[in-house]
């Protein structure tokens, strides 16, 4: 029997499909299906996120996945893939900014949060300015985890 395309084919994609097992083990992949605020720890460089979020208010109202992800089933686990796919992609490569820094993508999601738990204080706002517009961190800065310095 030859050795042809279709046997080199099988050949890469079964080391693919180890290899992405094998990393989701190693990197303890079932540990972000879940809302485990511990979870965000699995990098290190999320550590004083962490840390940080430990001592803030938000700690008593909401976990990671609370101000992180879409409250749709839907939407909050393909934002959590879409996550884990360029979080694995940036921690194997080794490009990723240290402290870590929010995306404009997530930071939106966060915003959405803000404004969706906050309702009844930033509704006047929202009717007064486009939502893209209000950043709740420009004035609560401590707010979930990001400390001012």
């Amino acid at each position: 029997m030859a050795f042809n395309r279709k046997h080199a084919l099988a050949i890469c994609l079964g080391a693919a499909a180890g290899l992405s097992v094998y990393t989701f083990i190693y990197a303890r992949g079932f540990s972000y299906l879940g809302d485990e605020a511990k979870t965000c720890m699995n990098c290190h460089v999320m550590r004083a996120q962490f840390d940080s979020w430990n001592r803030s208010s938000h700690r008593a109202a909401a976990a990671c996945n609370g101000c992180h992800t879409p409250k749709n089933m839907f939407a909050k686990y393909a934002v959590k893939g879409l996550n884990g796919f360029n979080h694995g992609l940036a921690f194997t490569t080794g490009r990723f900014p240290d402290p870590i820094v929010i995306k404009q993508f997530n930071a939106g999601v966060a915003r959405g949060n803000c404004y969706r738990c906050h309702e009844g204080m930033v509704g006047r706002m929202l009717m007064l300015n486009e939502p893209s517009e209000l950043d709740c961190t420009r004035c609560h800065g401590n707010v979930g985890h990001r400390e001012r310095t």
